[in-house]
């Protein structure tokens, strides 16, 4: 019997879709009544499983009571952790849709339940490994940017392959932006950040949005969230960098 009848499912694209090594840890924590009350009312609206089966319409999945929204906007945004900076994000800018995608059940209902609160009618909630959703159910074009914000740093040395910012994964998502749309990352973790940075600037289909080719300061369209408050305090320092999907047709996606 699943948890969350209707929900979000476990491993949605089947664990013998394919044999990698995961860029992600699914987190195990306590589900709160109120974010399983969200994940059971809300997600058959809002929620979607990464199943890989299929190409996402996004005007269709972002749709309201008057139809599909075509010409929306859509910013994929990978990780949320509980979701308290994309909602802001999405109240501040309701004309575009954000397409929130992490594999915490607790996050997922969170951010369900503060974009009801709130009226927003602008968020969905993916559940999955986003390297399928790049890979395999995104329009060529279709988004209008792409956020990492704190990904595992996976400090080890050995663990480092882990890592999301790779080359491989900027020519899996590099198809999937529309020419001149923003990649943004933001990590506090130092080593990370410049490996972001020599990764970044080493590939053919971005740019740097900052003439002197270094980090760009946070931008105020991205809330400082709570972690990043925890972070600061034991005097971490927090790097954005924001480089643009340059025109041009992408390299081949890797398998």
């Amino acid at each position: 019997m699943p948890r969350f009848p209707g929900g979000p499912t476990p491993d949605p694209a089947g664990s013998h879709h394919e044999r990698r090594i995961r860029s992600f840890q699914p987190r195990r924590s306590r589900v709160t009544t109120s974010q399983g009350d969200a994940l059971l009312r809300l997600w058959p609206q809002w929620g979607l499983d990464i199943d890989g089966l299929h190409t996402l319409d996004l005007a269709e999945l972002f749709g309201d009571e008057q139809g599909p929204r075509p010409g929306l906007p859509v910013v994929l945004e990978i990780g949320f952790g509980m979701g308290e900076a994309t909602a802001k994000m999405a109240a501040a800018d309701p004309d575009t849709g954000i397409l929130a995608v992490d594999v915490h059940t607790p996050g997922q209902g969170n951010l369900l339940g503060l974009a009801e609160r709130a009226g927003l009618t602008n968020v969905r909630v993916a559940n999955g490994d986003a390297i399928i959703l790049l890979r395999e159910m995104l329009p060529a074009e279709s988004l209008d940017g792409l956020r990492v914000y704190f990904p595992d740093p996976w400090p080890k040395a050995r663990h480092h392959k882990r890592r999301l910012i790779q080359p491989e994964f900027l020519t899996l998502a590099a198809p999937s932006l529309k020419p001149g749309a923003i990649l943004h990352c933001a990590t506090d973790w130092e080593e990370y950040a410049e490996q972001m940075l020599e990764v970044l600037t080493a590939h053919p289909d971005f740019e740097n949005t900052r003439p002197d080719g270094g980090y760009a300061p946070r931008p105020d369209f991205r809330p400082r969230t709570r972690f990043e408050g925890q972070g600061l305090d034991k005097g971490h320092v927090v790097h954005d960098l924001l480089f643009r999907r340059v025109p041009g047709e992408a390299a081949p996606a890797q398998d």
